[in-house]
């Protein structure tokens, strides 16, 4: 093996190795008791937004382009996701049977609709397809607060006038209500399981990446013109990175939503695809290590303040200038530079010694 694929394949171990132990750290925790409850209720979400923020930064950093309806897509995989964990109640016992079902499906349908938007849009750059992913994630949002749907003796019922037009009877079940969205919902969720999907997701991407073709993703980000010269197909490529974000996406959102007995719509507004954005920049756009440690404390950042009580925001907004200033600061990227420069070159010479 190459030098060059002797590193990658170290920097992948070594994101891998950061999960597991993560993993491994959080479960002594918990077995001893030092966890608390709201940090142990905040597990399966800190793993949706690790795949949610790696699977935007595939789009943002590796393929160059800015999309702002990330939580449409986490959306449709949520709510798929419920009617299909809802629907299987009967016929599937299992439990992690019913969260895979509800995962796969998810991914599925957010792809599907990745496709279906990724067509025409990525055909557009820069902040005119940022605003056309933004209205996605808002039309989204708006069709989902209008669907009623519930499992009756005929099966699958959808209506978007009210819930009395599903015409379920007494043996019916109602999982969507329109603005009130799904209620009911089995937590299938576990923190294991979303570990597993970290893992999963992480392996889809790191791939991707260090492929075929998402090195000629990456041509096509660099230089368009020149990718196109060579042969590459501008829009397929695009479509292939921006579909596996979605379905990724999806993946992120049936988890989530399986985590919770009540599911709404607003939760996957404008405000959460920024918030996921927010990840992906500060843990380095093109990063997908930064993406998963900015993930994990940003979102327990809150609930670790929360004992500052009203100036508990002021100081999470506080940290995040400051993280922004440092990851952007010339200087200290010039020292951080520096001493990789000095670990290779010491690398380097005890390598040369011993030969």
């Amino acid at each position: 093996m190459t030098k060059p694929g002797q590193k990658r394949l170290i920097s992948n171990a070594i994101t891998y190795a950061i999960v597991i132990v993560a993993y491994v750290l959080i479960q002594i925790l918990d077995g001893s008791g030092n966890l608390t409850s709201s940090l142990r209720g905040q597990l399966v979400p800190i793993c949706a937004y690790i795949v949610m923020a790696v699977s935007l930064n595939l789009t943002v950093g590796v393929l160059g382009e800015l999309s702002l309806g990330h939580a449409g897509f986490m959306s449709l995989g949520a709510f798929s996701g419920v009617i299909v964990s809802l629907g299987l109640r009967d016929t599937v016992s299992a439990g992690p049977l019913r969260l895979l079902a509800a995962l796969l499906v998810g991914a599925v349908i957010a792809g599907l609709f990745g496709f279906i938007v990724g067509v025409p849009a990525l055909r557009l750059r820069g902040d005119y397809l940022a605003i056309v992913t933004l209205a996605f994630g808002e039309i989204i949002k708006n069709v989902i607060n209008t669907l009623y749907v519930g499992i009756g003796p005929d099966g699958l019922r959808i209506s978007m006038s009210d819930q009395a037009s599903l015409g379920l009877g007494e043996s019916g079940t109602v999982i969507m209500r329109g603005p009130m969205g799904a209620v009911g919902v089995d937590k299938l969720a576990s923190f294991g399981a979303g570990v597993i999907l970290v893992l999963i997701t992480l392996a889809i991407v790191l791939n991707l990446v260090h492929s075929r073709s998402g090195r000629a993703i990456m041509a096509v980000r660099d230089n368009r013109i020149a990718a196109e010269s060579v042969g590459i197909s501008i829009t397929r490529y695009k479509l292939t990175a921006f579909i596996i974000s979605a379905a990724l996406a999806g993946a992120a959102g049936a988890l989530y939503a399986l985590n919770y007995s009540t599911v709404v719509a607003r939760k996957f507004d404008f405000n959460t695809s920024i918030l996921v954005l927010v990840f992906v920049v500060l843990g380095g756009i093109g990063n997908i290590r930064g993406s998963i440690i900015a993930a994990a404390v940003l979102t327990v950042l809150p609930e670790l303040l929360r004992a500052f009580n009203d100036y508990r925001m002021l100081a999470y907004a506080v940290i995040l200038i400051l993280v922004m200033l440092t990851s952007n600061n010339d200087r200290l990227k010039q020292l951080r530079w520096r001493i990789r420069s000095y670990f290779q070159h010491s690398s380097r010479r005890q390598e040369a010694e011993h030969e």
